[in-house]
This record gives structure tokens, C-alpha cells and sequence, in this order.
């Protein structure tokens, strides 16, 4: 496992987690698996979890290097000071282009969650603003790259707020019921394929530890979703 670091100082070590790995164990998983367990062996120092991303998700995880740096980040979480950056790729193009996504959440079986009813007591608020950066015509279906900004961070808030809005993620097996998709299926003469969630965490901007000002660190985009990306471009300036 690679998880590049792209920031860090005394307070903080920022890396670009690959899809596929979980940032702690899940229950009756092998802790030595997970980032945190793998990043503390490979750098030898503690490192306390201040957040967490879905496993098949990529992209910026921000991990204290102490105890103070840990209650000051956990605090700026709970409190809602801390900035988060997705991109995603969806099937569909959201209407309009850029907006925000106001839609209560509940808690559903086996760990999912799901639009709440009007007034459905135990509902949770929840926000998304969004901006649609990009949209492709395939021969299967528009494919859109979208910018989300969660401004609730409510388990898998994301992929249910797209897929309440009828654009769910390209891959999503949970949500949109899909657990791969190849270029060739939309269309496309590439080999570009992708067999994970279409979801990247691309920048996360918190509160210093330390009180002198703000940090925000960026991830680029995984190598498998610009592939992806890259194939449908590449499609649509030869269809042009």
C-alpha cells in the first residue's frame, strides 16, 4: 500500500489514501491492514484519528501527532470548522449545474441510510453543495464530474444525496447497485475500467492545532479515476 504524504508538520501528517483500504479496522478485521496501523509501523510514532473516509473512497485523510493536536482537530470537526472537498463521478448531470442539496437523512437496515420522510421523527439534517465541473455524452449515459462540498457530515451523506437526486455515483454497489463499470460499456474504445466506489476526498482545509490560521491540503486526483475521466474525454474530442 502507497499513502503518499502530502503534508506535515509537528501537529498534523496529511496522506492521499488509496481506495480499498480502511483508515481503522472494522469489526473483526485485522488491524494491521489499516492505514493508521500501517503508516504508524512504517513511520514508527503514534498517530490519532481525528476523521475517516469510506474504504473504497481515495484521497486526503488528516492524522494528529499527538494528544493536543487531536483534541484541537476532533473539536474543529464537532464543530463544523472544517472544510471538505469531494469529486465525484456520477451517471447524470445534476439540474441546474451548481446548487445545494438540502435533504434529511435516516438511519435504514444493514448500516445504510436513506432520505428521511417530512417530520419522520429521528431524522437528520443534512447538506450538500455541489458544482458540476464537467459532463460527457456517452452511448449509454451522460457522465458528469461533480465538486461536493458536504456542509452536515452524515454517514454516506454523499451517495445518498446523489442518488435521492436521480445521479447517483458510477459505481456505487450500496447505493446505485453497480459495482463496476468499463469504459467499452458506455461506449468507449478504451480499456479504462473502474471497480470501486467513484468518489475522491480532494481537499480538506481545517483550524491549525496550534491557532495560527488555516491549513488545506489537496490530493490529485487517483490514478484510475483520471483514467477514467481521460478515456471520456479523449471519446468525446474524437466524436467532435
Amino acid at each position: 500500500m502507497e499513502a503518499p504524504v502530502l503534508y506535515e508538520d509537528r501537529d498534523v501528517l496529511a496522506v492521499a489514501k488509496p481506495a480499498g483500504v480502511v483508515v481503522i479496522p472494522a469489526r473483526n478485521e485485522e488491524a494491521a491492514l489499516s492505514l493508521r496501523h500501517r503508516l504508524e509501523a512504517s513511520r514508527k510514532e503514534p498517530l490519532w484519528v481525528v476523521h475517516r473516509i469510506d474504504r473504497d473512497t481515495s484521497g486526503v485523510v488528516l492524522f494528529a501527532r499527538n494528544a493536543e493536536a487531536h483534541r484541537a482537530l476532533s473539536l474543529a470537526f464537532e464543530q463544523r470548522l472544517v472544510e471538505k472537498t469531494y469529486l465525484a463521478l456520477t451517471r447524470g448531470a445534476l439540474t441546474p449545474r451548481e446548487g445545494t442539496i438540502t435533504l434529511a437523512l435516516h438511519t435504514a437496515r444493514k448500516g445504510k441510510m436513506r432520505p428521511a420522510f417530512p417530520g419522520e421523527v429521528g431524522s437528520l439534517e443534512a447538506s450538500t453543495g455541489y458544482r458540476t465541473l464537467d459532463v460527457w455524452s456517452t452511448a449509454a449515459a451522460a457522465v458528469a464530474l461533480v465538486s461536493l462540498t458536504p456542509k452536515t457530515g452524515r454517514q454516506h451523506q454523499l451517495r445518498v444525496h446523489l442518488r435521492a437526486m436521480e445521479t447517483p455515483l458510477l459505481v456505487d454497489p450500496l447505493y446505485a447497485r453497480n459495482d463496476r463499470i468499463d469504459a467499452r460499456a458506455l461506449g468507449l474504445d478504451d480499456d479504462a475500467a473502474l471497480g470501486r466506489l467513484t468518489l475522491h476526498a480532494a481537499a480538506l482545509e481545517v483550524p491549525r492545532p496550534d491557532g495560527s490560521g488555516r491549513l488545506r491540503v489537496e490530493a490529485p486526483l487517483a490514478d484510475d479515476l483520471a483514467a477514467f475521466v481521460a478515456a471520456l474525454t479523449k471519446a468525446r474530442a474524437a466524436a467532435t
